[in-house]
């Protein structure tokens, strides 16, 4: 079976009480007085769930801050085209995200979080040039990686174009328009593409969208970053979806 690393009290607090059964084990810093990681090592121990304690050098090879708990759980099954073609066809008014490129792991477990709270049907990233779910991403995702679908395509392009063929509209959010996202009718089957950080949107990823629109700024910055960003869009397609 394969297995991922998932780190940080608040992560591993959410995962805990969603999905228990999928954690293998946990591992806590040893002599530790933190009353979050004892009443964690509690509920762990109430639930089940195997856990040990190790010195603070065991820790030394895990990257990002682990709070010190690091959980070993379960690696998720991958979707892909046909899991969402599945949701397409299943889902009425599905709201999709389609990030074209995104590398930065807290900038996915960042959005990730507002997709959830949005209720975004799936995030979708391209297999090649993009980070996937990991420590970091899980960590920051707070929960959010195990409730929302992450679909991982082969060619965004493809993908796109076979959706809309099926019904779904796409804005792709960039600067060089003068429309703006307050503009854009995001009710129905809708598709909001993402560009990546610094480059925004490919070239052919751009020419595939349907519609083109910027978020209003009205300081000196040029840009958002691109979690900020997908903030900022999902939240309107939810409101106007309400």
């Amino acid at each position: 079976m394969k297995q991922d690393v998932l780190y940080g009290i608040h992560a591993i607090e959410k995962f805990l009480k969603q999905s228990p059964h999928l954690i293998y084990e946990l591992v806590f810093v040893k002599g530790a007085h933190n009353k979050r990681l004892q009443a964690l090592q509690a509920q762990a121990k109430q639930l089940g769930v195997n856990a040990r304690q190790e010195p603070k050098s065991y820790f030394n090879q895990f990257d990002g801050v682990h709070q010190g708990v690091v959980a070993t759980i379960a690696k998720q099954a991958e979707l892909t085209e046909a899991d969402l073609k599945g949701l397409m066809d299943t889902t009425t008014n599905p709201l999709f995200l389609f990030l074209d490129e995104v590398q930065d792991p807290h900038n996915l477990g960042a959005i990730l979080r507002t997709a959830d709270a949005t209720g975004v049907t799936a995030v979708v990233i391209p297999k090649h040039n993009s980070v996937g779910v990991n420590a970091t991403v899980r960590k920051v995702a707070s929960g959010a990686a195990e409730t929302v679908k992450l679909v991982v395509v082969s060619n965004l392009v493809r993908t796109l174009k076979d959706l809309q063929q099926n019904g779904l509209w796409v804005t792709g959010l960039a600067g060089e328009t003068d429309q703006t996202l307050y503009q854009v009718d995001l009710k129905g089957a809708v598709g909001i593409v993402m560009g990546a950080e610094g480059s925004g949107l490919r070239k052919l990823t751009r020419e595939s969208c349907d519609h083109l629109a910027a978020i209003p700024m009205v300081g000196t910055v040029e840009s958002l970053n691109v979690s900020v960003a997908a903030g900022v869009a999902l939240y309107e397609a939810f409101r106007q979806r309400l």
